[in-house]
């Protein structure tokens, strides 16, 4: 892709327009994920970061033509892009002290116009790239994993531990899918039990935490947590396998429910080719901006029991999780889940023009939809 090109425009345009539409979504109390307010919140901070991706991604081809989408897959961008965009953050203010002022830049194009009676390439180049590296230097952008926070903490009054939601993201780099995690973690420390759990079996009024708070809660196991997630996030991992290798990997620990969003793939006309039935469709829908369609799909996996610990003389065992896997849905079986969303966002104009083609039943299958139609999403189609 470069600057000038149609494709690039047209893509950046329709990812923007998705990405708005989702979030306001995620913000509608209709929504399926406000019923779980701080979930939906979580989630919607995640999609102001990809947000300010993309609008840097796009900023950055006005001086350094290199961007690419995973056209047959997902239809996001590729992974170098993500670790481009997150060492240019890095090293923002060093790239920024070796290119001149903005004041500078503008008298050195003014004055290049008056003595050369064309426009300055290069100058053009370097002010695009100081505003873009302006942008990036303090904004948060959707990096290749981002460390977990803890943004809720309460006491479970059945086994009188404290428990945490956590929430972590990684842009997987062989999918190139955005993926949200949050999960709820019980945590039968002895510290922590003592210092969280208050003689009426809530939680300790004394105990003033601060949320978000950056990592686990828990400082002993915080480092070791991190390093989990950042290394058990693929997409390729079912989100039971990640849920029992964390249960495993922290006798402390009790997963009682994992969370996974993951977004995409995204289709837009005339740029992604990974269904051509959509591809077909979508290129007969007269808006360039309105020829879209995002989906994303949300997987959870819950304990249905806890088997207890035993101590022994010669031996023990931890308490271990029982996760329900709903064999009885083959698809829930395939992806390891106890139950899964699948939804779909699409301008009213596409929607329109697949439900006129007829595909509209076969494409949206399985799907929970929702329609963009001037600044609102309607659902329940």
């Amino acid at each position: 892709m470069t600057p000038e090109s149609d494709a690039a425009t047209r893509y950046f345009d329709a990812i923007s327009a998705a990405l708005k539409g989702l979030d306001i979504y995620m913000r509608d109390e209709r929504s399926t994920l406000y019923r779980h307010d701080l979930v939906a919140k979580v989630v919607a901070e995640y999609i102001a970061q990809l947000e300010k991706s993309f609008s840097s991604w796009r900023n950055r081809l006005a001086f350094m033509a290199t961007f690419k989408i995973s056209r047959a897959e997902s239809g996001f961008p590729v992974f170098q892009n993500v670790l481009e965009l997150e060492n240019d953050r890095r090293q923002a203010k060093q790239r920024l002290a070796s290119l001149p002022e903005p004041d500078t830049l503008r008298a050195e194009m003014a004055d290049f116009i008056l003595r050369h009676k064309e426009f300055p390439a290069s100058l053009q180049q370097s002010m695009a790239e100081r505003l873009y590296l302006e942008d990036i230097k303090d904004g948060e952008t959707f990096g290749s994993f981002s460390l977990a926070q803890t943004v809720k903490v309460s006491v479970n009054p059945k086994t009188m531990r404290p428990y945490y939601l956590v929430h972590w993201a990684s842009y997987d780099g062989s999918a190139n899918l955005p993926l949200i995690y949050m999960a709820t973690v019980e945590d039968s420390s002895e510290g922590m039990i003592r210092q969280l759990v208050g003689a009426n079996g809530r939680l300790n009024e004394k105990v003033n935490i601060p949320l978000p708070v950056e990592g686990l809660l828990n400082p002993e196991l915080a480092h070791r947590f991190d390093d989990f997630t950042e290394k058990s996030s693929a997409y390729t991992l079912s989100p039971a396998t990640i849920a029992g290798n964390l249960d495993k990997d922290f006798a402390e620990l009790h997963p009682k429910q994992l969370r996974r969003v993951v977004l995409g793939p995204f289709y837009s006309a005339g740029i992604t080719e990974h269904n051509s039935t959509v591809s077909e469709v979508l290129a007969k829908v007269r808006k360039p901006e309105n020829a879209w369609l995002l989906t994303w799909t949300v997987q959870e996996v819950y304990s249905k029991s806890e088997k207890p610990g035993r101590k022994g003389l010669w031996s023990s065992e931890p308490a271990s999780e029982e996760f329900f896997i709903n064999t009885d849905d083959l698809e829930a079986a395939r992806q390891g889940v106890s139950a899964f969303e699948k939804h779909a966002l699409i301008p009213h104009e596409a929607y329109q023009v697949l439900y006129a083609a007829g595909e509209a039943q076969k494409i949206f299958k399985d799907y929970e939809v929702h329609i963009l139609s001037n600044g609102q999403v309607i659902s329940d189609v």
